[in-house]
């Protein structure tokens, strides 16, 4: 699914084939999730591929690395240039791209001595499809911010997210809404929570959940359409009177969530401001570089 004899991923500096690639069994990251991670998507546009906002991925992935007191090295042009080449090498153009950093061997707790980073690429299309979801509010809350860094995308905070995804699946659902350990809204295992009400957009706001460079772009373009939005402390109670809501992220990109557990929501999706942020977000990952540049000039 992921890969074929002739696929390349690119290991610390080169590339090598990822049927003939190995890590270590005794490595910190396989049994603690001690590591970090970025998604990242490239698009076919009509002049080039666009790897979109790869520098601000990368950023955050070395962002993540620091907070957790993984070392990194690696000099963040030097990375979305080797993405560029990876995509090449297995001619890939719409792709989902994933960079791991990982630790040595290290059955310590204590931060590794060496680590290697790790780039692969594979066709994917939108992570949760492309129908209206049907959530279920998790039992399942996002860890309180003091007992990790919440802003940090790191390999093992995804437990979380696993468990919750599986139990709302185990009940009949799409996905999981999760709340944050006061019990305010916070986002989805793996994308971030916008809701409308009476033509105003609602996000939780930073602090409890991860900073998502999707959501961060879902606003720009609001702000381009004129469209308001709030950011703060939510209740889920506030969801009773919302007229509509969608996820976003980097994997699932936006998509419209119908219900929440068995409740739906008053718009039709299109009649609401998500299906014109979704639409706004399309189009614009799918411009290429050549473009945006004309269009910044």
């Amino acid at each position: 699914m992921y890969y074929n004899n002739n696929t390349q991923i690119y290991l610390d500096g080169t590339f090598v084939k990822a049927n003939e690639s190995v890590t270590d069994l005794y490595g910190q990251t396989l049994h603690y999730g001690y590591g970090v991670f970025e998604g990242i998507r490239a698009y076919a546009t009509e002049n080039d591929t666009r790897v979109f906002k790869a520098k601000e991925h990368y950023d955050r992935l070395k962002n993540s690395a620091e907070l957790i007191n993984i070392p990194f090295k690696y000099n963040v042009q030097e990375l979305v240039d080797a993405t560029y080449k990876l995509l090449e090498k297995n001619n890939l153009t719409n792709a989902y791209v994933r960079p791991l950093v990982f630790c040595d061997p290290n059955m310590s707790l204590a931060r590794p001595n060496k680590v290697s980073i790790m780039i692969c690429a594979w066709e994917w299309g939108a992570y949760l499809g492309d129908k209206q979801l049907r959530l279920t509010v998790s039992f399942y809350c996002r860890p309180h911010p003091r007992s990790i860094k919440i802003e940090a995308k790191v390999c093992g905070h995804y437990v979380n997210s696993i468990l919750a995804t599986n139990e709302a699946k185990d009940k009949g659902y799409d996905e999981a809404l999760l709340l944050d350990s006061d019990g305010y809204l916070a986002e989805g295992p793996g994308a971030n929570f916008f809701f409308e009400k009476n033509g105003v957009l609602y996000t939780p706001q930073l602090g409890n959940i991860l900073p998502g460079i999707t959501r961060a772009t879902v606003l720009e373009l609001a702000e381009k359409l004129r469209i308001e939005v709030k950011q703060g402390l939510y209740k889920p109670e506030v969801l009773v009177s919302a007229d509509s809501a969608f996820y976003c992220g980097t994997a699932a990109e936006v998509i419209g969530i119908e219900s929440i557990d068995e409740k739906k929501f008053r718009k039709e999706w299109k009649d609401s401001l998500g299906l014109k942020l979704q639409e706004a977000y399309s189009e614009f990952v799918r411009k290429s570089e050549k473009t945006l540049s004309k269009i910044h000039a």
